[in-house]
């Protein structure tokens, strides 16, 4: 039988990874057991009635155009770089120059990647006919 060090110093990682990971299994499975015990398998008809007043329910093909995903992950991505600039403004005068010269070299990339996603028409929406 092999001897357990309690007193090492990571010990209690190791204890929060196992219990983290236990509660995220317990989590997964009792989510799957709820959703399957409360699932409406009968939704079709629900979704052919009349919503109050308005037009009759017709079948569409449930396809989205990828150029909604392309525009959405452009705004997450541009929006994010953004974001970055707030922290550099706030420490401007202690980053200095070499803070500057940094936010102007992300500057120009994040140009260089506009300007890429325009080119290749990304930005154009594209309808679907």
């Amino acid at each position: 039988m092999t001897h357990m060090d309690f007193s090492h110093p990571y010990f209690g990682v190791f204890i929060m990874f196992v219990l983290t990971f236990g509660a995220f299994v317990a989590t997964v499975w009792l989510a799957r057991l709820v959703s399957r015990k409360m699932a409406r398998l009968d939704t079709e008809k629900l979704k052919t009635t009349y919503y109050e007043c308005g037009p009759e329910v017709t079948k569409q093909p449930n396809t989205i155009s990828v150029q909604f995903y392309l525009m959405a992950l452009l705004f997450i991505l541009f929006d994010i770089e953004i974001i970055f600039m707030f922290p550099w403004a706030v420490d401007f005068k202690v980053l200095g120059w070499f803070g500057f010269v940094e936010m102007i070299l992300f500057i120009v990339l994040l140009t260089i990647g506009f300007i890429y996603a325009w080119k290749k028409g990304a930005l154009e929406w594209h309808s679907i006919k």
